[in-house]
């Protein structure tokens, strides 16, 4: 069972949720994302697990995942990249920070430099991934083979 801190609309922690269980109205839990650029310049994209409830099988940019309970946003953003993807991360920069629906979600850009072909994929998570130049990413994320309700969130970096 995966436990999470419930927050009120001013990130107050008012509370706990369980993972899979509907979030009561007024209440958040945090989301942390990373999107991953490689010094050469292009972007990873992972492929969601075709056993994923919610857009099984399509691709969306880096790691990320729920902050679990007693975790801060940024610890939960190298954990997710670590077990999603093999990185570890020494420093991520903040890129967003917004409130969709019942969650409040954290950005991070990660510049690695790590061997390309040494990106892990995590069982029931992730089952293949691409590194794109930004040219071919920005055209990929209008596919239907991207996760679109993550293309908004991404594109508040591109925008910069």
């Amino acid at each position: 069972m995966e436990l999470w801190d419930a927050y009120d609309e001013n990130e107050n922690i008012v509370g706990e949720l369980v993972r899979g269980e509907p979030i009561p109205t007024g209440m958040y839990h945090l989301v942390s994302e990373v999107l991953v650029k490689h010094t050469d310049g292009s972007y990873l994209l992972m492929q969601r697990d075709f056993s994923k409830p919610n857009c099984p099988g399509l691709f969306e940019a880096g790691a990320g995942g729920s902050v679990l309970k007693g975790e801060k946003p940024y610890d939960a953003a190298l954990r997710e990249l670590r077990e999603e993807t093999g990185i570890v991360a020494e420093n991520l920069v903040p890129i967003y920070k917004l409130k969709k629906k019942n969650a409040f979600y954290y950005g991070y850009l990660c510049v690695t430099d790590c061997d390309k072909e040494s990106v892990t994929l995590q069982e029931g998570e992730t089952i293949a991934y691409k590194w794109l130049s930004e040219k071919e990413f920005l055209r990929f994320i209008d596919t239907n083979d991207y996760v679109m309700v993550h293309k908004d969130r991404i594109m508040i970096y591109f925008k910069k």
